[in-house]
């Protein structure tokens, strides 16, 4: 079982932001991922899309049906590839519910 010292559960009670700034550091991450992901992601509204096999496996990621962010698969990860703006339809929600493992 996990140990959590006294300070880190104060600092996730009550400064979460500082705890994932805390975490990033001793995980060698630069903390201002951290901000940047709050940024992009924390009040959109995000759907996901697989696209279209051509050779390669994707997925688009997008955020508020205006802006689409492409990643595709290269070997064991998947690389952004890019954005483009426009409108876009709602995703499935249940995109992921028949992924055999």
């Amino acid at each position: 079982m996990l140990k959590i010292n006294w300070f880190t559960k104060i600092l996730m009670r009550f400064a979460p932001k500082t705890f994932l700034h805390y975490v990033a550091k001793e995980q060698g991450i630069k903390p201002q991922k951290i901000d940047y992901a709050m940024k992009l992601f924390g009040e959109s509204r995000v759907d996901i899309h697989p696209l279209p096999s051509r050779g390669g496996r994707g997925f688009i990621i997008v955020l508020d049906n205006k802006l689409s962010l492409y990643f595709y698969q290269d070997g064991d990860h998947f690389y952004y590839d890019g954005c483009e703006m426009g409108e876009y339809e709602k995703g499935d929600v249940t995109i992921f519910d028949n992924i055999q493992e």
